[in-house]
């Protein structure tokens, strides 16, 4: 033993202090280490390159919706009805993404008020299997609909996934179509259907109801497109443009009506809202008020 380790010994040190797992947050975009709580605290934006980083539904809703909202119960449907299996079964893979998140599925609709006005609120959860769009986010997109048109409100639909659900095959492509009709609902009924975009919305969501709405925001350098760059390239066997299929490209080319920064989204989707429910509810010239 050495005469260090005996010094050592003799020594009152104080134990090692365990630090939290999740004290630190390191960006994705510039790899900046981030105090979580103060990264939380600015919306999960990294202060210094202002990356957009991914936040779960609870998150999502608590930022643009008022103190006090609703979420309304998730659809049941049927669960594995192909009976599929890769590596794992679907119902085990089912069963760890709800270990892991605090809902159902990928899609939550809550019930509430932004700036006052109120609204129908869908957010996707990239975090529930890559947000992917099987039955129940179907059933869900629907249900919110539902909920928009009885309260005669807008329905926001915040989107973030990787596309339609492997593991439920062509029923899951058939909630293209359904999503459809049901935003044909919200247009008979003269009400708004907002769609704020967020990284990444690609695949068979960006092919249906991502990209209907009457209003299109995204947040900025969200990825955004239907099929991947590298499949394109070689597709087309061209070398694409720079900053291809993000938010502020497809703004440039008439895709998106805005690019917002998450800490100016709830404002301008309480403005959104004003406009669009204030020429509904407007008189026309020659009648009376």
């Amino acid at each position: 033993m050495s005469w260090l380790t005996n010094v050592r010994n003799a020594l009152p040190f104080a134990p090692k202090r365990e630090t939290p797992d999740n004290l630190w947050t390191k960006c994705p975009s510039c790899s900046e280490m981030l105090f979580t709580k103060e990264y939380e605290a600015n919306l999960s934006v990294c202060p210094r390159c202002e990356h957009h980083g991914r936040i779960g539904a609870d998150a999502r809703l608590a930022q643009l919706l008022d103190a006090g909202f609703a979420l309304l119960p998730a659809p049941r449907v049927k669960e594995d009805p192909l009976k599929f299996r890769d590596s794992k079964k679907y119902t085990d893979r089912l069963k760890a993404a709800r270990a892991a998140n605090p809902h159902l599925d990928a899609m939550t609709n809550a019930l509430g008020t932004i700036e006052g006005h109120k609204a129908v609120v869908g957010v996707q959860d990239f975090g529930f299997m890559g947000g992917s769009m099987g039955m129940a986010v179907g059933s869900a997109f629907v249900a919110g609909v539902k909920q928009a048109v009885k309260e005669k409100c807008p329905y926001i639909a915040v989107t973030a996934a990787g596309g339609a659900r492997m593991q439920e095959g062509i029923l899951s492509l058939m909630q293209m179509p359904r999503t459809t009709v049901a935003i044909s609902m919200l247009r008979a009924a003269g009400l708004p259907y907002i769609v704020v975009l967020t990284d990444p919305t690609t695949g068979g969501v960006t092919a249906s109801y991502a990209m209907l709405g009457d209003i299109q925001i995204a947040e900025p350098d969200a990825l955004i497109g239907f099929a991947g760059q590298r499949v394109i390239q070689d597709t087309i066997r061209e070398k694409l443009p720079e900053g291809f299929q993000r938010a502020e490209y497809l703004y440039d080319h008439g895709m998106l009506d805005m690019v917002v920064h998450r800490r100016d989204l709830k404002s301008t989707l309480a403005r959104t809202i004003d406009y669009l429910m204030a020429a509904k509810v407007a008189p026309r010239k020659g009648k009376a008020a």
